[in-house]
């Protein structure tokens, strides 16, 4: 069985790339600010390029998320609209079990009902806000707090407390 090893990052390709861009920004730049943070980027598996044909785009999609351990959902003011991709994505990640981090880009820290797409109302996922400290955090500590939880049978949305984002210094 090959190694999951993977971070899986959906999001809105039109609107909300350049929050993908400024991870892969952190995760290059090796500062004191910025030196522990890391992620193995399931997107450098291979391609999947806009003019193919629906079919094959979600083939390779989902090669991407079968050698993923965490899946990323970058959360805008459009992503619960999407159905035709950042669902399908969200939906495969729920059948495969990856324990899923939503990230919020308006800076909430919790649950937002107003941009969440609705099919993680009841799921067990984590919920933080656009911040290369508590995404570190959440990408080290919430697949075994996922799975802890998971086993318990429970679900519904996750969020770090206050003190938790205080001792990240946010």
């Amino acid at each position: 069985m090959e190694y999951k090893n993977k971070t899986y990052i959906a999001f809105d390709g039109d609107n909300d790339i350049i929050y993908y861009y400024l991870m892969l920004a952190w995760k290059h730049n090796k500062n004191d600010f910025f030196k522990d943070f890391n992620f193995f980027d399931a997107h450098e598996i291979n391609y999947a390029r806009d003019e193919s044909k629906e079919e094959s785009i979600k083939k390779q999609l989902l090669t991407r998320l079968n050698n993923s351990n965490k899946f990323l959902l970058l959360i805008g003011e459009k992503t619960r609209y999407l159905y035709k991709f950042v669902r399908w994505e969200i939906e495969q990640a729920i059948r495969l079990q990856i324990p899923i981090i939503c990230v919020n880009l308006n800076g909430k820290r919790s649950f937002d009902s107003d941009y969440c797409p609705s099919i993680l109302t009841d799921i067990l996922a984590c919920h933080i806000s656009f911040n290369q400290k508590i995404l570190e955090h959440a990408l080290e500590y919430w697949p075994a707090t996922h799975q802890s939880l998971y086993s318990q049978k429970k679900t519904g949305p996750y969020y770090y407390d206050e003190t938790t984002y205080k001792n990240l210094g946010l």
